[in-house]
C-alpha cells in the first residue's frame, strides 16, 4: 500500500462510518477488482474475515442440527409420558429421564451457540470495515498511479503526433522533389537514360515498381 493510501485512511474511515457494507470476500466484483496481486497486501485481513465467516456458518449448521435433535427428542417424550401415566415401568421412566437430560443438554448448547452468535455480527462488521479501508487505500494508490501514467502516455502521444506530422510532411516534400527530378531528367534524356537511375519506385505513381514494370512515360517512349 502506498503512502498516499495510508494518509487517506482516516478520510476513508469517516466516509464509510455508519454505512452498511457488503461482505467483501463474498463479492466476486471485489476479487475481480483487486486480483491476486492487489490482495497480497491485505491477505491477513482477508483470511481473518473468511475464518470468521466459516465459524459463523459452522455455528449456524450445528445450531440447526441441535434444534432438530431437540425437536425429535421432545416429540418422542410426549407419547412416553402419556404411556407412563397409564402405568409404565421403570425402564420407560429411565428412558424418559434420559430424553429429558438430552433435551436439557440441547438447551445448554443452543444457549451457548446463541450467545456466541451475538458477538459475530459486530466482529464481522469490524473486520469487513478494516478490509474495506485497505481496499479503498489500494484503489486510491492504483488510481493515482494510473492517472500519472495516463498523463505521461498522453504527453508521449502528443509528441509522437507532432513528430509523425513532421515526418509525413518531409515524406511528401521528398516525393515531390523526386517527381520533379524524374520529370525534368526524363524530358531531357528519355526513358533509356532514366533506367540508369535504378529507381525503386515510380515517382509519378508513388508506389514501388515491380520487376520489369515500366512507367507510363517509359511505355510511351517504347511505342
Amino acid at each position: 500500500m502506498g503512502q498516499g493510501g495510508l494518509q487517506k485512511k482516516d478520510a476513508f474511515s469517516e466516509a464509510i462510518a455508519g454505512k452498511k457494507l457488503p461482505v467483501l470476500t463474498l463479492d466476486n466484483k471485489w476479487y475481480k477488482l483487486l486480483g491476486e496481486v492487489g490482495r497480497e497486501a491485505m491477505q491477513n485481513e482477508e483470511e481473518a474475515l473468511n475464518a470468521l465467516l466459516k465459524k459463523q456458518g459452522k455455528i449456524n449448521t450445528e445450531l440447526k442440527d441441535i434444534k432438530r435433535l431437540k425437536k425429535k427428542l421432545m416429540s418422542e417424550i410426549v407419547p412416553m409420558v402419556d404411556e407412563m401415566e397409564q402405568g409404565g415401568d421403570a425402564k420407560l421412566e429411565k428412558k424418559i429421564e434420559e430424553h429429558k437430560r438430552l433435551v436439557e443438554e440441547c438447551n445448554e448448547k443452543i444457549e451457548a451457540y446463541q450467545d456466541e452468535m451475538l458477538d459475530i455480527p459486530k466482529e464481522l462488521d469490524h473486520l469487513n470495515g478494516e478490509l474495506m479501508l485497505s481496499t479503498m487505500a489500494n484503489c486510491y494508490d492504483t488510481i493515482q498511479e494510473n492517472t500519472s501514467d495516463i498523463a505521461e502516455i498522453e504527453k508521449w502521444v502528443a509528441e509522437i503526433r507532432v513528430e509523425l506530422k513532421k515526418k509525413l510532411i518531409r515524406k511528401q516534400e521528398m516525393e515531390q522533389k523526386n517527381h520533379e527530378i524524374y520529370s525534368y531528367m526524363h524530358d531531357i534524356f528519355g526513358a533509356e537514360v532514366m533506367n540508369l537511375f535504378d529507381l525503386k519506385y515510380d515517382p509519378e505513381q508513388k508506389h514501388p515498381k515491380k520487376p520489369g514494370e515500366t512507367t507510363p512515360n517509359e511505355h510511351n517512349e517504347g511505342s
